[in-house]
């Protein structure tokens, strides 16, 4: 997936999970989203190649959607939008 970079600019809340492996990246974004309004955006940053797939099997199981997901540096940002 690719991304929006409109998105990738303008989150609400961002998340800085670099450096730390599965699960850790979706636990932060989980907490970090149950404090957020819905709509709004959530930039996750992580270092774990994992997190590709980690992150799009999170949106699905809880219908927040990801709106984008690039790569850049070996660290990538997950965008999603709170449902």
């Amino acid at each position: 997936m690719s991304g929006d970079s409109t998105a990738l600019d303008s989150a609400d809340v961002e998340v800085d999970a670099r450096g730390m492996n599965c699960p850790l990246p979706i636990l932060k974004a989980k907490k970090a989203l149950s404090g957020m309004q819905s709509g709004q955006l959530l930039r996750v940053l992580a270092t774990d190649a994992g997190s590709m797939r980690d992150f799009q099997a999170f949106a699905r199981q809880t219908g927040n959607e990801l709106v984008a997901q690039t790569e850049q540096g070996g660290v990538i940002a997950h965008v999603l939008r709170r449902r």
